[in-house]
């Protein structure tokens, strides 16, 4: 399967990944923990490599990204303009 990057990127939600993560004052692998127990089996590696624009999110992910990080799904996206 290819896959097509944008702008060379693999995902949309990368960069606010990190600002909520920030935000929340946790770092990558406490957000990796987090997800853990939302039953995902990410490491810290993952969550770089998501914040970096390396990773594709499928869409369960980015459901329970938004869920620890107390955001929407849309503002993951960017297509939401809320504070984080």
């Amino acid at each position: 399967m290819k896959l097509y990057s944008y702008f060379g990127k693999f995902n949309a939600a990368g960069q606010q990944v990190r600002v909520a993560r920030e935000n929340a004052h946790l770092s990558q692998e406490q957000l990796a923990a987090k997800l853990q127990l939302e039953g995902l089996g990410v490491s810290q590696k993952t969550i770089s490599r998501i914040e970096h624009g390396q990773r594709v999110i499928p869409d369960y992910e980015l459901i329970a990204l938004s869920k620890v990080l107390h955001v929407s799904v849309t503002w993951l996206l960017g297509i939401e303009k809320e504070d984080a």
